[in-house]
């Protein structure tokens, strides 16, 4: 068992009814990337997010189209909703008066402190949050050159002087995001930043890249910054489907011992002994358990020889053979199944230990 995580102290705000900071547990967002003005896609596309476990979305807000669109989307979805705004502070006050649960802004590119009052005012009125998103693309000119370049230390520097500002207009509900494509860059901010202020952060690494890079991007700077402590919401930013977002946000925490939602499946990277389509057969599994929300292991082993016993703390698990295979818990064999009924045994038992721990979810009243 590894030891546990002592998380950064940090002040709690509420979106919508999700806590974030004070030791509640760490949030997983996504963006959608649907027209936000077309509530029926972008809705659809939130409620497949939920179904993922997403926690918290965000659209982005480009115009007043979008803006109004907030309203309806709110309507038919479960999760609170985050207003995405850059530079008009009039769209961020008719994001939050059609009902968004929060607001993303640079508060250096909305304009004048004017006009960033007129959005905390707002904020304030209808009691919702604020991310100051701090991103290295777009730092303010003097920082930039100040630092010679989009450095760690030019957007600590940024995000302080937005905190003060913000802070200065008698606003507190804030959290923190400092994004930068560059993995080494983001982490050195976030940790900088995690001992001058006591902000809830929302970790991420922006622009990421594809399916591949972007995992393990966001998997090197998300992991690297949680397990020092350091995060308190986060999103994978991926060119992909948002919910492989959402997916690789459970894995990461999952992988850390930080949160667990659904099944954690460890597969052996076979060897010349297997004689079984076992690359197949894993593909099956996993598809057929994105909903599954059971927190169980799940071992899936190339052969009989070593399977159970390399795999026994798996809570169920099956190995193959030669067009054969089994089912076992806990490392003790259940019972034999030609190849192509493997797959079904392992569902059937899986459903069977989901439902059994739901029943005892009931009895306790905890349904999370």
């Amino acid at each position: 068992m590894s030891e546990a995580i002592i998380r950064r102290p940090a002040r709690q705000i509420r979106v919508g009814n999700v806590p974030v900071g004070g030791g509640a547990v760490i949030a997983v967002q996504s963006m959608t990337n649907t027209p936000t003005a077309d509530v029926a896609a972008t809705a659809a596309q939130i409620r497949r997010l939920e179904q993922a476990g997403c926690d918290i979305v965000r659209v982005a807000v480009p115009d007043e189209a979008s803006a109004a669109a907030i309203a309806g989307i709110k309507a038919r979805i479960g999760i609170p909703l985050i207003a995405d705004i850059h530079f008009d502070h009039r769209l961020a006050i008719a994001a939050v008066r059609a009902g968004a649960d929060g607001l993303r802004i640079n508060p250096g590119n909305i304009g004048t402190v004017r006009k960033v009052r007129a959005v905390v005012e707002c904020a304030k009125e209808r009691g919702i949050p604020i991310r100051i998103g701090v991103n290295a693309g777009s730092l303010e000119k003097e920082i930039v050159k100040k630092y010679r370049g989009a450095t760690a230390e030019g957007m600590v520097e940024s995000a302080l002087r937005h905190i003060e500002l913000l802070r200065g207009l008698d606003f507190d509900a804030i959290k923190v995001s400092l994004k930068a494509s560059d993995v080494a860059r983001t982490v050195a901010a976030y940790r900088r930043l995690a001992g001058l202020t006591d902000v809830p952060l929302h970790l991420g690494v922006t622009e990421a890249g594809t399916l591949f890079s972007g995992i393990v991007k966001s998997a090197l700077g998300i992991g690297m910054l949680l397990s020092e402590g350091i995060g308190d919401t986060l999103r994978v930013s991926l060119t992909r489907d948002p919910s492989e977002e959402v997916r690789v946000g459970f894995e990461i925490l999952k992988a850390l011992h930080l949160r667990r939602r659904g099944p954690e499946i460890i597969a052996c990277p076979t060897c010349g002994r297997t004689r079984i389509d076992l690359f197949g057969i894993v593909e099956r599994i996993e598809q057929a358990l994105t909903g599954c929300t059971a927190p169980i292991t799940i071992a899936v082993m190339g052969c009989v020889v070593n399977g159970p016993g390399e795999a026994r703390e798996a809570d169920i698990g099956i190995a193959g053979g030669d067009g054969v295979g089994i089912l076992f818990r806990k490392g003790k064999v259940v019972k034999k199944f030609p190849e192509e009924r493997l797959v079904e045994a392992l569902l059937a038992e899986v459903a069977r230990v989901e439902k059994s721990l739901k029943r005892e979810a009931a009895g306790s009243g905890d349904l999370r």
